[in-house]
């Protein structure tokens, strides 16, 4: 077996996530492209943008399906099953540029209080993950460029978990991860 290079992945995962979305609209029906390696379980996250601006992002943070059949799926969800946008048009997707992230496993955090927490957060680095009860949210690395402060980090992945950013982290179960990223 052939192993791809970090540069031939992305642009390989790029390619069939722009692919599947094409064929979804529509817009193409020409083949996904493949590679043994995309054979392999994966989790990936697929981020849209047009003209700067996020136009949806959908992902897993567990690997359950092949890379290959992950990309395409969340690649799919991400423009047209984002409900914070309206689908994604087959006019608009010239103007759309395509991010995908592969995720390591996730790692599960141990900690006694949320100043432990929040220490234990590599701002840039770590993609976070949260659950209390029913609800659970994750921001991938990525956000820290907006977020860049843990305890900003932390307050608005509890709102967006639906959690009041005051509720004690003892009650969390928090788990990181890193990514590979590639954008068109």
């Amino acid at each position: 077996m052939n192993t791809l290079s970090d540069t031939e992945l992305g642009a390989l995962l790029l390619a069939r996530a722009r692919c599947a979305i094409a064929r979804h609209l529509g817009v193409s029906d020409a083949p996904l492209p493949d590679q043994p390696e995309l054979e392999a379980l994966g989790a990936t996250f697929v981020t849209l943008t047009n003209a700067g601006e996020l136009r949806g992002c959908i992902g897993s943070v567990y690997a359950r399906r092949t890379i290959a059949e992950d990309v395409a799926f969340n690649a799919i969800a991400a423009a047209t099953r984002d409900t914070r946008f309206t689908p994604v048009t087959a006019s608009e997707l010239p103007h759309i540029r395509v991010e995908v992230s592969l995720l390591s496993e996730p790692h599960k955090l141990d900690f006694r209080d949320e100043a432990t927490l929040l220490k234990k957060l590599r701002p840039g680095v770590d993609g976070v993950m949260l659950y209390a009860g029913a609800h659970s949210a994750t921001f991938l690395p990525q956000v820290w460029e907006q977020l860049r402060e843990p305890r900003q980090f932390l307050d608005a992945l509890k709102r967006k978990a639906g959690l009041d950013p005051s509720q004690s982290a003892i009650d969390l179960h928090v788990a990181t991860y890193t990514v590979r990223k590639w954008t068109e």
